[in-house]
């Protein structure tokens, strides 16, 4: 073991690293609550979801441990999940099937990028203020998302949104919970998200809210309604390539900021530089495809990995222990369907998601015009529109028109000016 781990080498032992698996575990096992939650309000069974949200994040986890060798965890992105629920299948119209074909597809692509160089000059093609935008453009939307589904805000006749009935028992519930979270957060107790959605669990059956289901663990079944459901024919038939690049353009500076985040806490950089990263990537790629023809939304890297290296984590024995825990889940299905379907358990989480993914902001240099500005229409765009696309696809076209007007066109990379062109098209020509 410690041959293949490596452990001497990095200075950790087996019990650090099995200490350190477990940490991310708790910080990071929300996700298997919440994101079977978020897909199933697309028609999918939430209990294919739950299955094929805990294999895709087992399979990518376990190819970052075992051949990349680092303590990276992976999993169904947050963000990502709300663009295939929100705006894929509720923005545009398409079946749930058609979304997991362009997951596919994106994943598909991912593998061949990440076996070649061009993954790096697609990076790079996107300026940072654009992808800070983003971050926080999703960041906002996911917490709109759970503003709404806890009734905390709600629609408005004369107004876009107003506040909601805080008196409803589910609403001020979600408040309470989100309180706690907050204040766990804020003492800094690890798995805060995950204990936070127990504590308000429990309130919530005190409440009457909910019932326990009769059984607590039960045999995992229902992967073969979301297994092997996508419709690849549909992804072309509807047009849905900017889909497509959104999500492996998320995908991409997405897992390798985090990826770069988390090997520089754990001192695993050489000379700034990120080895064996194309395993890394390739871990993410795969966990991407195997999770579409499963029956989830994009894997990606979690920045909650950090929390194992704070711990002691440096190689991937971490990653693999936090996939024999996810394991495991598979025989709890009955209670975290239970759980997933209360607004008031699951929302605190996505709010403070949001919160953490808009600290970014901080990164844009907002006394820049031509970069502020593009940012700022990404970032508002997206929870207002309700499409992380749309959002994306308005601030790439201003962009480049800002660098052409003030005659800085050659500071936009070539590749940029494809994606100005592509989004372009598509949201002035096609359905959106």
């Amino acid at each position: 073991m410690d041959n293949w781990f490596k452990l001497k080498e990095r200075g950790t032992s087996v019990s650090t690293e099995i200490i350190a698996g477990i940490t991310t575990f708790f910080t990071m096992v929300y996700i298997v609550i919440v994101n079977p939650g978020i897909l199933s309000s697309t028609g999918m069974d939430f209990n294919g979801v739950f299955i094929a949200t805990v294999l895709a994040s087992i399979v990518a986890t376990l190819i970052m441990g075992l051949w990349s060798n680092y303590p990276i965890v992976l999993a169904p992105g947050m963000g990502l999940n709300a663009f295939f629920a929100y705006s894929v299948v509720g923005g545009y119209g398409v079946s749930w099937q058609v979304a997991l074909g362009a997951v596919f597809i994106a994943g598909l692509l991912f593998i061949i990028l990440s076996l070649t160089s061009f993954r790096y000059m697609l990076l790079d093609a996107i300026p940072s203020s654009l992808k800070h935008a983003i971050t926080a453009g999703i960041g906002l939307f996911i917490t709109t998302v759970g503003l709404q589904n806890s009734g905390i805000i709600a629609d408005s006749e004369s107004n876009l949104i107003t506040l909601g009935n805080l008196a409803e028992p589910m609403t001020y519930l979600t408040i309470i919970g989100l309180i706690i979270t907050v204040v766990l957060m804020a003492y800094n107790v690890k798995g805060y998200l995950f204990i936070g959605m127990v504590i308000t669990a429990i309130l919530a059956w005190i409440m009457g809210l909910f019932q326990m289901p009769e059984t607590i663990v039960s045999m995992p079944q229902g992967i073969t309604t979301t297994a092997f459901q996508l419709d690849l024919a549909g992804v072309f038939s509807n047009g849905l390539y900017t889909i497509i690049f959104t999500f492996l353009l998320i995908t991409l500076f997405d897992t390798t900021g985090t990826m770069l985040g988390v090997a520089e806490q754990a001192g695993l950089l050489k000379d700034g530089k990120f080895p064996r990263s194309r395993g890394a990537l390739l871990a993410d790629a795969v966990g991407t495809t195997s999770g579409a023809l499963l029956g989830t939304s994009p894997t990606s890297a979690y920045i909650e990995s950090s929390t194992g290296v704070a711990a002691g984590g440096r190689t991937g024995l971490t990653a693999v222990t936090v996939s024999v825990l996810l394991a495991l889940t598979l025989f709890f299905t009955p209670i975290v369907s239970v759980i997933s379907g209360i607004p008031a358990i699951t929302s605190p989480a996505l709010i403070i998601v949001g919160y953490f993914m808009i600290n970014v902001i901080n990164k844009i240099n907002w006394k820049d015009l031509e970069e502020a500005f593009p940012a700022f229409l990404i970032i508002i765009l997206t929870p207002l529109t309700h499409s992380i696309a749309t959002g994306i696809g308005v601030g790439f076209i201003f962009y480049p028109v800002l660098k052409l007007l003030r005659g800085k066109g050659k500071d936009v990379h070539p590749i940029f000016y494809i994606f100005a062109v592509l989004f372009f098209i598509q949201l002035v020509f096609l359905d959106h």
